[in-house]
């Protein structure tokens, strides 16, 4: 019997994005680097995470599916 279950489901990108509205920012003031789907209108990342390195980008890009290119 598993105690506690893997849920490794692939999310749907969201609604109103696509894979090329995917951006990294950094902060100018700490050097955080955040990833998400940027929305042209409001001129800000939507659903973003905190990244520290090439292997959270990937896995970001895993986590909708797609296939991370450096």
């Amino acid at each position: 019997m598993k105690l506690f279950k893997s849920n490794k489901s692939v999310l749907k990108i969201p609604e109103g994005f696509s894979a090329d509205c995917i951006r990294t920012e950094s902060s100018i003031c700490t050097g955080e680097t955040t990833i998400g789907f940027y929305d042209e209108a409001s001129k800000r990342l939507c659903h973003a995470e905190l990244v520290r390195n090439e292997d959270e980008i990937a896995a970001f890009y895993a986590k909708y599916g797609l296939e991370y290119r450096k």
